[in-house]
């Protein structure tokens, strides 16, 4: 598998795309895939403020649910409302479509410190 090369990724399997101090964060198609069909996503922490590793919403699948954590600090300024009635697109479009927030990032530095696609690539490997 092969991960996108313009994006940073986390130790618990999200991935961050970063637009000036706007980040798009969504899981990476590892984080999917062992997951299994998504069926919910509950992220309900719009507007507010989070610190690096704290838990910005959660996914469920058929068997499981998971936390989401927050690469980096900043506060959430959209939500992928898409996910609502059509949770699978985590599945189909991990790095597209299923997104699943925007965040206001506090210091884009920090997203720098997070791992590379190789990085990334090794840790699951």
């Amino acid at each position: 598998m092969s991960y996108p090369q313009n994006l940073k990724y986390t130790k618990d399997h999200e991935w961050i795309s970063l637009d000036g101090d706007i980040a798009t964060i969504g899981i990476t198609a590892f984080a999917q895939g062992e997951l299994g069909d998504i069926v919910y996503v509950d992220i309900s922490s719009t507007g507010k403020a989070l610190s690096a590793e704290d838990v910005f919403g959660t996914v469920e699948a058929v068997k499981t649910v998971s936390d989401l954590f927050l690469p980096a600090a900043g506060t959430i300024i959209e939500v992928n409302t898409a996910l609502e009635s059509s949770p699978e697109l985590v599945n189909s479009d991990p790095y597209g479509e299923g997104w699943m927030v925007k965040v206001k990032i506090d210091n884009p530095n920090e997203v720098e410190k997070l791992m590379s696609a190789e990085d990334y690539e090794k840790l699951v490997a």
